[in-house]
């Protein structure tokens, strides 16, 4: 039996939807390829990203900026030592990329000029940290990847 172009043609096309379909069903079946959002308003971030520019800046501007360090309690959160810890407002925001179940937001509220998240919040892996907090009516904002 000879196979001429026009049967050719159609068998290349029912292989390449074939590789298509089977790609797709991969995709959208295995858990491994699930990906979420940073964010469920991911439009409405981006318009106020303007600000975040601006806290940044704020942020780049000031002698120490905040840093972190991970210890056996967990993960201490340290502010400028040069402010007054008292008086620094805000909220924590802790993202894990591969799970939005384990995603939680902390706020500041501060007795020692750290703020310390236990361990037993955090699992071990990839994270990403945002710190959002205010000193005298003045924004700031810190932003770090961090492996626990």
């Amino acid at each position: 039996m000879k196979i001429n172009w026009g049967t050719g043609i159609v068998l290349a096309f029912i292989a390449f939807i074939g590789f298509i379909m089977y790609f797709i069903i991969t995709m959208n079946v295995n858990d491994k390829y699930d990906h979420d959002l940073v964010t469920e308003d991911y439009y409405a971030e981006e318009l106020s990203y303007q600000n975040d520019i601006d806290k940044l800046n704020n942020a780049k501007d000031l002698i120490e900026n905040v840093n972190y360090v991970k210890t056996v309690d967990g993960l201490k959160i340290n502010f400028p030592k040069d402010l007054d810890y008292k008086e620094i407002t805000g909220k924590v925001f802790l993202y894990r990329p591969s799970n939005k179940q384990l995603d939680f937001e902390t706020p500041i509220s501060l007795s020692n000029p750290y703020l310390l998240i236990p361990d037993n919040r955090l699992v071990d892996g990839r994270w990403n940290i945002k710190i959002d907090w205010q000193y005298n009516g003045k924004s700031y904002l810190y932003k770090a990847s961090i492996n626990y």
